[in-house]
């Protein structure tokens, strides 16, 4: 049996994820606190400039799927400019 095996079961998905090694600091920095990973990766008010500098007029369905926002939310953003 490896340590690996003897991990709380959501452990053992996080180091299956990242590696065992990686799931360790995870522990040893968030051990005994809820963590809830917000829906989107990315601030809005932060990905807007990323959007409109890679925008070029014809990747708004690509943009919105790369960064999680729907495609009429990338136009939206580019038409108020």
């Amino acid at each position: 049996m490896s340590d690996t095996d003897a991990l709380n079961d959501v452990y053992k998905e996080i180091a299956d994820l990242i590696g065992y090694d990686n799931a360790m600091i995870l522990y040893t920095y968030f051990k005994g606190q809820q963590i809830t990973f917000p829906v989107k990766l990315f601030k809005p008010e932060r990905i807007q400039d990323i959007i409109k500098k890679r925008y070029d007029g014809t990747n708004a369905k690509e943009l919105a799927r790369t960064y999680g926002y729907s495609e009429r939310w990338i136009k939206e953003l580019i038409r108020k400019g």
